[in-house]
């Protein structure tokens, strides 16, 4: 499945990496897109993997307030 999520607290290129970095070490996610304020992923199981990319992004500091399936 593919998913996208909105994010807030992001406002430079070093969000958007430290975002991607996180997503990328997140097990069975993998990253398609991320740009300020969202991130595309694509993930194989169930809800609890994108529920682990949720996650790896808060954890990092910044706030998902939103998904959309892409």
């Amino acid at each position: 499945m593919k998913k996208s999520m909105q994010i807030e607290g992001m406002s430079c290129n070093h969000c958007v990496h430290a975002v991607r970095q996180a997503l990328s070490a997140a097990e069975g996610i993998q990253v398609d897109h991320v740009e300020i304020g969202l991130a595309t992923v694509t993930y194989e199981n169930d809800a609890t993997d994108f529920e682990r990319a949720k996650a790896a992004v808060e954890e990092e500091g910044y706030s998902v307030v939103g998904e959309v399936q892409a």
